[in-house]
């Protein structure tokens, strides 16, 4: 009979020994790593916010606590408190080549705000926008001062203007955008409709840089990976549902 016992404690150690290493193992220690924002959805879909903690972003160029930014009923807002476009905004702990990238948001009246991908850190940029196009988000029918087309939502931002299949929901509630970028194509969704379509460093794409608002940037849109940040342009926005595809 000790022996037969002796045999089960080490089955049973065993047995608890595989479930370690079973499918959930992996996902756990993911959540876990306080530089990654890789939460497993399913299949290669990952969460870049947990609805709880702003674990996995950081501010531009700074290390420390976010100050400006919190969780509210399981959303990421930003509170507002940059006192201009290059104060507050925070960028992903991870880069990203190609991906298809995935968010719900909406803004407080006359707000204004943005998602930029593939920004560089370096003490020589002051702001993400300075390297990371942008997928415009602002309040198009409250926004204090007049907008041309290019600064409406969904445009790519001073670049590429949204088209008419465009709906807007109204301030205070949820809009759904998507960013594809494959290999320098690009596409930005609003609300389930294809918004803009465009192609990174073609001869139409440099053109507009070299005669537009980016002239003076000479490292704007250059970078084929780099860091997803979310701007803070000094009005409260909401965050939520933030979720990203890598593309090969």
């Amino acid at each position: 009979m000790k022996f037969l016992k002796n045999t089960c404690i080490i089955l049973s150690m065993i047995t608890l020994a595989s479930c370690t290493d079973s499918d959930e193992g992996p996902v756990a220690e993911v959540e876990m790593k306080p530089d990654s924002t890789a939460i497993p959805i399913g299949g290669n879909e990952t969460s870049l916010f947990d609805g709880k903690t702003l674990a996995g972003w950081h501010g531009f160029n700074k290390t420390g606590k976010i100050e400006n930014w919190a969780i509210e009923d399981s959303a990421m807002v930003c509170l507002g408190a940059a006192k201009d476009a290059a104060g507050g905004d925070i960028v992903s702990d991870m880069e990203y080549e190609n991906f298809d990238l995935s968010w719900q948001w909406k803004v407080t009246k006359g707000g204004n705000s943005g998602v930029m991908y593939h920004v560089l850190e370096s003490p020589k940029y002051k702001a993400p926008y300075e390297t990371g196009p942008e997928y415009q988000m602002i309040d198009d029918i409250g926004f204090p001062e007049k907008l041309e087309d290019w600064q409406k939502s969904g445009a790519d931002y001073a670049m590429n203007v949204p088209n008419s299949s465009k709906k807007l929901l109204p301030v205070g509630e949820w809009n759904s955008s998507r960013i594809v970028f494959n290999k320098g194509q690009i596409e930005h969704w609003l609300n389930g409709e294809k918004v803009v379509v465009f192609d990174a460093w073609s001869a139409e794409w440099n053109k507009k840089k070299m005669e537009g608002k980016w002239k003076d940037y000479p490292d704007y849109g250059n970078a084929k990976k780099g860091r997803i940040a979310l701007q803070d342009h000094g009005n409260k926005v909401y965050f939520k549902n933030i979720r990203m595809i890598e593309l090969p």
